[in-house]
């Protein structure tokens, strides 16, 4: 005879897929469902209904939205001239939340990763391509992760972009606010140096 339950377990093991969930928080966070009230749970079920059948990528950006266009994408911005291409929607929220940029947006869903089988292909690289193509954008800010898979696609989207004669950027790299220069990786510090600018 089984310790768990099964259905303590199956939920244990969705919320163990969940990303940044280890063993012991997923059960913690089963055991708070089973402590919960009825109408607590019945909550979060439907808001995870809701939440796969209402939201799909913007038809133009591939941002969230809950409709054709992500709010983005309908209202427009000041800077509507200026492209800034993400890996995740997840970056779009991070880059919003610095109040810096106030152009629009084209996310990838990924990153170029031949280990794990992931090319230009798979990624929205041939949507933005089409999208440029518009003449609107004449500025393409690259803001792409910082490790090996987000260096690869940065490059690849310059090169592939090149030929459309657009100002192409990166986002400059280095150290982050309130860190120890003693513990910033060798890449880190290099880059901090090179992105250097006038005090």
């Amino acid at each position: 005879m089984a310790l768990i339950p099964d259905a303590v377990e199956r939920l244990t093991a969705e919320f163990g897929r969940l990303p940044g969930i280890g063993p012991k928080t997923a059960q913690r966070l089963t055991f708070h469902c089973l402590r919960a009230s009825e109408e607590s749970v019945s909550r979060l079920a439907l808001a995870l209904r809701d939440l796969r059948s209402s939201v799909r990528p913007c038809s133009r950006c591939f941002f969230i939205a809950d409709g054709d266009l992500c709010a983005i994408c309908a209202r427009g911005r000041p800077d509507d001239g200026v492209l800034c291409v993400v890996e995740e929607a997840l970056d779009v929220l991070s880059i919003e939340r610095s109040g810096e940029f106030h152009g629009l947006y084209h996310v990838l869903e990924g990153s170029i990763s031949p280990i794990d089988g992931v090319g230009p292909d798979q990624l929205r690289i041939a949507e933005l391509v089409r999208r440029l193509q518009g003449g609107a954008v004449t500025e393409v800010v690259i803001a792409t992760d910082p490790d090996v898979e987000g260096e690869a696609t940065a490059h690849y989207l310059a090169e592939r972009l090149a030929p459309l004669g657009l100002r192409v950027t990166r986002l400059a790299h280095g150290l982050p606010a309130g860190a120890d220069l003693q513990y910033a990786d060798e890449l880190t510090v290099a880059r901090a140096f090179t992105g250097r600018r006038e005090f």
